[in-house]
């Protein structure tokens, strides 16, 4: 198994979609890229802690490669939204890579430039691509947040 994070916004949303996909094996919100040690929703809603919110999804990659979770990433959100995604702002909002690996950075690196070379955006991918921090679990109540609720989707 490897692990792979990604940060898109609402990560309700995000967790989600990734779920979804086989190979995946597990996901987990929670906040990481910031200077705060344990921060809580609360902390992280300020917008002064440094993180973002982030989804950590646990793969086989004998089933899934990390690049169809990196063309999953790119398709859900919108990479040219400076720290923010639809209706949701401030910096734990960011479009980021968080890359466990040299290969994994290499990749994002690819991913990212081949996006812009296709000019399917009018504006810059601000996309962060940065080496995986501490990830901080997010409280029980946001863990598979829509899949309790009967939701299928957020606004991602």
């Amino acid at each position: 198994m490897e692990k792979a994070t990604f940060a898109a916004g609402c990560f309700w949303g995000v967790e989600a979609t990734f779920r979804r996909l086989a190979g995946v094996t597990a996901t987990r919100v929670g906040y990481t890229g910031g200077h705060m040690n344990n921060p809580t929703y609360k902390d992280v809603c300020t917008d002064s802690t440094g993180h973002a919110e982030g989804v950590e999804v646990t793969f086989d990659p004998a089933e899934i490669s990390y690049d169809k979770l990196l063309d999953v990433f790119w398709e859900n959100h919108d990479p040219t939204q400076l720290n923010r995604q639809g209706p949701d702002w401030g910096t734990q909002y960011r479009s980021a890579i968080f890359f466990h690996s040299p290969e994994q950075e290499a990749a994002a690196k690819a991913s990212k430039e081949r996006l812009e070379k296709s000019h399917r955006f009018s504006k810059p991918i601000v996309t962060q691509i940065v080496p995986a921090e501490t990830f901080y679990e997010a409280e029980d109540y946001h863990q598979q947040y829509l899949e309790k609720r009967g939701l299928a989707t957020c606004h991602i």
